[in-house]
């Protein structure tokens, strides 16, 4: 028992001074131990290229991002200089600007970074939440991803160097402005025009969502004059010579939307009057080329980025329950708490591992995903590319939807200190991890074309042999449980009926793709050995 002490004396400073000196990497041997089972024989390169990032993301981009995360240090935009010119600038703090510059100079889309040094970076920087770095950065290999496919004039081509190797050392941003008002995901709903005029494509209309405002280029649908078929541009946000005069290409941004997390981000309305724009790929395969490529990354970086949200979350959240004293014990010692504490590690542990095994099949994949366009391949690279697609859109769902559990079970760890934003990283990170439930596409939207991309495969490959195939050397009566019941929810007809039959079946399904997520994680964490 303790007296009344009106100086109290308590202080926070012991745990402070942990956290202050964390080091993402080095304090983290799960995740080394995970690079070493995929790097293979690259390990000792991913290791060096880490070694020399590892300070810079655990303590001076960490310390950026806590600086520019409160409200009056969101950015705005200013519309006209004081010479009445519309200039539509985007205001953000200087540390933003300093820490993309250095993030970007990591040149992590170049041809001289390995696809594992690419990905480890970036599930080191994601730790500190979005930041106005993690939407720039999966954008920025979206359309990289996507020009590598399709450049073909020397505007594009450029445009691939800007963002992938630097262009006299300055690294281009990209951003993707898909929605409209009236379609959301439904991207076949658009209706931005596409004109051509004196031999140039020019967009004309509204975008509604238009995430990293402030990029150099963005990848936008729209659909050409007379046409009902999406096609895909790359819009320069300014043309040559207008940057620093402050001239926007053929655009206006109406405003910059309030939203609940990744508040540091822009994300605005924009109302195109002539912007100049490339076209890329084939103008009638738009949004088969922004699912099969500039979504497929997209949905592949929120997982990611939900297992770097929950390996900070676990690591804070066991650090102070180490520290902090309740009750007349440290209330680590505490069993229920212990029990959280493990349920919080685990989630955090599984979700890397299936982010970096699905990762590791996404790259043994000749070309990508490639949608309907593959012809020419066995029967088990298509049931392979097949379920690649499918557990990316599973990862999505399963996720987002476990970070922002996760973080909010960490947060309960610090008691009433767990909601204030001063205090910690973590009421950011779980706003952050909400956007990424509805981020490319809400669970209902994924759920719906997961049950119709299995109805239409199924001649060709019956669901449960997926389970089997995904969740191989797993628990036989689990496998056997998981693939009944996937075909018996697949056989039925469809998820639009409003009936009591068809509600169960839904609801239904969508336990069900956790589920089976889960053990596809579980699988992956006992491929690397906890």
């Amino acid at each position: 028992m303790s007296g009344p002490d009106r100086n109290n004396p308590y202080s926070f400073d012991e745990f402070l001074q942990w956290r202050r000196g964390v080091n993402y990497y080095r304090d983290d041997p799960f995740f080394q131990k995970l690079l070493r089972h995929y790097c293979g024989d690259g390990w000792e390169e991913v290791d060096e290229g880490l070694q020399k990032m590892s300070d810079k993301v655990s303590f001076r981009w960490r310390d950026f991002a806590e600086k520019i995360a409160p409200p009056e240090h969101r950015p705005y935009i200013k519309h006209y200089d004081g010479h009445n010119h519309r200039i539509d600038r985007i205001v953000r703090p200087l540390e933003t600007e300093i820490m993309e510059k250095e993030i970007f100079s990591e040149a992590l889309f170049s041809d001289k970074t390995s696809p594992w040094l690419k990905l480890a970076k970036m599930y080191l920087i994601y730790q500190n939440g979005e930041a106005c770095i993690a939407c720039p950065i999966t954008c920025t290999e979206g359309l990289v991803e996507l020009l590598e496919k399709f450049a073909d004039t020397p505007e594009t081509r450029r445009i691939l160097q800007h963002c992938k190797e630097g262009i006299d050392g300055d690294f281009a941003i990209g951003a993707q402005y898909l929605s409209e008002i009236q379609g959301g995901s439904d991207v076949p709903s658009n209706v931005l025009e596409a004109v051509q005029e004196e031999g140039r494509w020019r967009l004309y209309g509204t975008k509604f969502f238009c995430s990293a405002t402030h990029a150099d280029y963005a990848v936008v649908t729209a659909k050409p004059e007379g046409s009902e078929d999406v096609a895909l541009f790359v819009v320069p946000s300014w043309l040559p010579g207008n940057k620093d005069k402050e001239i926007r290409n053929g655009y206006t941004i109406d405003r910059i939307k309030w939203k609940m997390g990744t508040s540091e981000l822009t994300t605005a309305e924009i109302t195109f009057d002539g912007a100049v724009a490339y076209p890329v790929g084939p103008l009638d395969r738009g949004v088969a080329n922004v699912v099969g490529i500039v979504l497929t990354y997209s949905r592949l970086t929120v997982g990611l980025s939900a297992a770097a949200f929950m390996a900070r979350a676990a690591r804070e959240a066991r650090a102070y329950a180490g520290f902090r004293d309740a009750f007349g014990l440290r209330i680590g010692r505490f069993p229920l708490l212990e029990g959280q504490l493990r349920s919080i590690e685990k989630s955090s542990r599984r979700t890397v591992a299936a982010a970096f095994k699905l990762y590791n099949d996404f790259l043994s994949l000749p070309g990508g995903i490639k949608g309907g366009l593959v012809t020419d391949e066995t029967a088990a690279q298509k049931k392979k590319r097949f379920a690649v697609r499918e557990l990316i859109m599973l990862q999505k769902i399963a996720a987002s939807w476990d970070c922002t559990d996760t973080i909010r079970l960490a947060m309960s760890v610090f008691g009433g200190h767990g909601i204030m934003e001063d205090f910690s990283s973590l009421p950011r990170l779980f706003r952050d991890s909400a956007i990424n439930e509805l981020w490319e596409g809400p669970r209902n939207v994924l759920l719906t074309q997961i049950h119709r991309d299995f109805q239409r495969a199924s001649s060709w490959y019956r669901p449960s042999e997926f389970v089997r195939n995904i969740l191989a050397g797993s628990d036989e009566g689990l496998v056997a449980g998981l693939g009944a019941e996937m075909d018996e929810l697949i056989a039925y007809p469809n998820l639009f009926a409003m009936d009591e039959k068809t509600l169960d079946i839904c609801r239904r399904w969508d336990a069900f793709c956790h589920d089976l997520y889960h053990a596809y994680q579980d699988a992956a964490l006992g491929e690397v050995g906890d």
